[in-house]
């Protein structure tokens, strides 16, 4: 499989982490500022990101080919008077498995309520969703998250039912509840 290449939403740059760019997020900021051509704010990672990104190296490591199906970076474009600057990471949980992939997602608080969780999770349903081998998106969510219960709503995910852990709620994009099969 090819590395995909970024995708561009409304405000974003989505760049999907490849070994050299996860192995620059743990050991060597300013290497990850260069490729990434973006500032890295103080406060990067985000706290639910941090204890996940030596899986995430693992991972791609293991499967280099998995490019994509792992983790993406979410960089906020230029906006004239800031630099490009990395706010935000979402992926997946892996590949498809059985047409089926889980979709997670991070912001850094002080970039959170500005809609870039949505323009960015909006952007890799679709990119998900454009490969055959993929008929639905689930995501598990706290069922105390409100901003994140509401993003899924407002993309269209339907809730169906408990998550793996107590007190997540499973949702999925795609499916029999959504008309794709």
């Amino acid at each position: 499989m090819n590395t995909p290449a970024m995708l561009l939403t409304a405000r974003m740059r989505l760049v999907p982490a490849t070994v050299e760019l996860a192995q620059a997020e743990i050991e060597d900021r300013a290497a990850l500022a260069t490729l990434l051509q973006a500032s890295i704010p103080v406060s990067w990672p985000p706290e639910m990101l941090a204890d996940a990104l030596p899986f995430f190296l693992r991972q791609l490591e293991a499967s280099p080919h998995h490019v994509g199906w792992i983790t993406w970076y979410g960089v906020l474009r230029d906006s004239g008077s800031e630099p490009d600057t990395l706010v935000a990471s979402s992926g997946f949980m892996g590949p498809p498995q059985d047409g089926t992939v889980e979709i997670g997602y991070s912001v850094l608080p002080e970039y959170q309520r500005q809609g870039l969780a949505t323009e960015m999770v909006e952007g890799l349903v679709g990119w998900a969703l454009a490969h055959a081998a993929v008929r639905r998106v689930v995501a598990e969510i706290h069922s105390d998250n409100t901003p994140s219960l509401q993003l899924v709503c407002k993309l269209g995910f339907a809730e169906i039912g408990a998550g793996s852990e107590p007190g997540y709620l499973r949702f999925e994009l795609g499916g029999a509840t959504n008309g794709r099969t």
